[in-house]
């Protein structure tokens, strides 16, 4: 489609990403811009075209994401080097990642109905959708000429069967509050499952893969046959492995125990977003920050830790991240095509992914040790890490990309709609 691009858009609480495509089969990269640190000022912005860089602190404050994505496209559009994207006019579509799309099964168009059926799921997700909704809002509001689609990270795990997305507890109240298993992350497990399936010259329908997206939040996801069976994230993002800030899964009882205003609303909560002071504990004051004081993963998985408490946040990220591998390992009756590395903890952190292989070596897994250490290059998306001559599942680490999957699949569903 000539002359007209593709924008995604990535909105977590205290960070915006955008990324100019253009729109063609595969999309190209026109330009990459972010504000990180809404919620701890001063804003920063970052910004990528071609091979130039721009870094600054922001004295604007921008205080929601809406600001910093009102704010992202405004700078975009009068940046005299980005004439590809000079006004809304150049934009065909506007694509949006939302965590929790409850039974959407893929990617929708906004409309009136469908708007209205993602506010009444934000209730199911309020810390994680509502960034989302309000971007969209406002796309609704002062981009009306531009389609607004929305892909959901829950959309790739409606293959789970019901026996592992069935919470074994009261049907009828199940049902009428759709409390089961969605799973999220699922925008990147599909970019991981295509990219890895391509790498290993496999039909993806053929490819059976447990790939871990391990980042500030985590999960993991056994793919059989191209499809998820099961991941570690359920009703919430906050189920599974421990993230930053997130104490994933507990025993349910623990946090009555923790205190006795569970089940009030948190200060956090707003007149928009309600918010359980049980929801702000877990999810915001747990996790390896509540353990040693920082969110930085690189500063704890480290050779010589700073302390116990470091060395022990990290035996327990390996520990519930072994416990999974074992688990799907089984689900997938051992035909393991490969053991996938993502997210920016998974890409980076070498010393991780040599434990964890490690202590999974009775898999038939081992890794090469300057492969592991050199990580993937800019320009890789999957790179293998596996030992030569092991026969057991291939050691990968896949550059994933959520921005890269919306605007692929928004080009492959919607090219029809732009040729009249």
């Amino acid at each position: 489609m000539t002359g007209k691009s593709i924008l995604s858009v990535n909105a977590g609480s205290s960070s915006v990403k955008i990324t100019f495509y253009t729109f063609e089969n595969p999309p190209k990269v026109v330009a990459n811009a972010q504000v990180s640190g809404i919620t701890a000022p001063p804003a920063t912005l970052k910004y990528t075209r071609g091979s130039s860089n721009h870094k600054e602190q922001l004295k604007e404050s921008l205080s929601t994401p809406q600001d910093a994505f009102k704010f992202l496209l405004q700078r975009c559009f009068s940046d005299s080097n980005l004439s590809e994207v000079a006004s809304a006019d150049d934009l065909a579509f506007i694509c949006h990642r939302v965590v929790h799309g409850g039974d959407y099964k893929s990617s929708v168009v906004i409309t009136e109905d469908t708007y209205h059926h993602l506010e009444k799921l934000e209730d199911l997700a309020p810390l994680h959708n509502f960034s989302a909704l309000e971007i969209i809002r406002l796309c609704r509001e002062e981009l009306p000429s531009v389609k607004s689609v929305t892909f959901f990270d829950s959309a790739f795990h409606q293959s789970l069967p019901d026996y592992v997305k069935t919470y074994p507890i009261n049907q009828k109240v199940a049902k009428a509050n759709g409390l089961r298993k969605y799973g999220f992350h699922g925008i990147s497990y599909s970019f991981i499952l295509r990219s890895v399936a391509q790498f290993l010259s496999k039909p993806v329908e053929d490819t059976n893969i447990i790939a871990m997206h391990i980042g500030s939040g985590a999960s993991i996801c056994a793919i059989k046959q191209g499809k998820s069976v099961d991941t570690s994230m359920g009703l919430t993002p906050l189920a599974g492995l421990p993230g930053a800030t997130r104490s994933g899964s507990i025993d349910p009882s623990l946090v009555f125990h923790y205190t006795n205003e569970a089940g009030k609303l948190s200060p956090a909560s707003t007149k928009e977003m309600h918010i359980s002071t049980a929801e702000e504990i877990l999810n915001k004051k747990s996790g390896w920050k509540a353990l040693t004081g920082t969110t930085d993963f690189s500063q704890i998985a480290v050779e010589d830790p700073p302390s116990k408490e470091h060395k022990l946040a990290f035996e327990i990220v390996v520990d519930r991240l072994l416990g999974f591998i074992g688990n799907y390992f089984v689900k997938l009756d051992g035909q393991v095509d490969a053991l996938v590395f993502a997210g920016g903890i998974g890409e980076k952190s070498a010393l991780l992914r040599k434990t964890v292989v490690e202590k999974s070596r009775c898999l038939g897994v081992a890794i090469d040790a300057s492969a592991n250490d050199k990580g993937p290059s800019d320009d890789q998306t999957v790179a293998d890490i596996s030992k030569a001559g092991t026969k057991g599942p291939r050691v990968v680490i896949c550059q994933t990309d959520e921005q890269f999957e919306m605007a692929y699949n928004c080009v492959l569903t919607h090219n029809d709609d732009t040729k009249s």
